[in-house]
């Protein structure tokens, strides 16, 4: 076999392995990710505003930068039916923080790094769902797709990504 021979055959060896990655694991240019997600609040689910536990399901994003603060404004967060939710305030993270965005109602906070969806609904299902992160320019900023019996080796109604 000649050299270029070789050489198309390694690109197209690497074009094929490229298209077989699923698309959840795609990585993103973004300095936000999903660190983890409690998809499964503990107890029995209920989306009762005064009574319920939909403040215990919850989203991590973390800011993975070592120099840049990111302002989450305009950020959107949806699951694969759709069920959204936009950063409407300013939250700032500065690099290495985090923030817990959780369901149910209650205030926003920068010193606990908690904001509130204001929704009594569940939105990630218990079984398996698809998480993205989108930038206020309507880029993506990170995907993960689970599937509990799969990722969820513990079984505590929690994955991590990106450590």
């Amino acid at each position: 076999m000649r050299r270029g021979h070789i050489a198309a055959v390694a690109a197209a060896g690497a074009l094929t392995v490229l298209a077989t990655i699923p698309a959840h694991a795609a990585e993103y240019s973004s300095a936000l990710k999903i660190k983890g997600v409690q998809y499964d609040a503990p107890g029995r689910d209920s989306n009762n505003c005064a009574t319920g536990n939909t403040d215990e399901e919850y989203l991590t994003i973390k800011n993975y930068s070592s120099s840049a603060t990111v302002n989450l404004k305009g950020y959107v967060v949806k699951d694969a039916t759709g069920n959204k939710f936009t950063f409407t305030k300013n939250h700032t993270l500065q690099p290495g923080d985090y923030v817990k965005l959780r369901g149910g109602r209650g205030t926003d906070s920068d010193a606990s790094n908690v904001v509130y969806r204001n929704n009594c609904n569940f939105i990630w299902n218990n079984d398996k769902d698809t998480i993205y992160l989108y930038k206020p320019s309507g880029a993506h900023a990170d995907t993960h797709a689970y599937t509990a019996s799969v990722n969820d080796r513990d079984g505590n109604g929690y994955i991590t990504y990106h450590g």
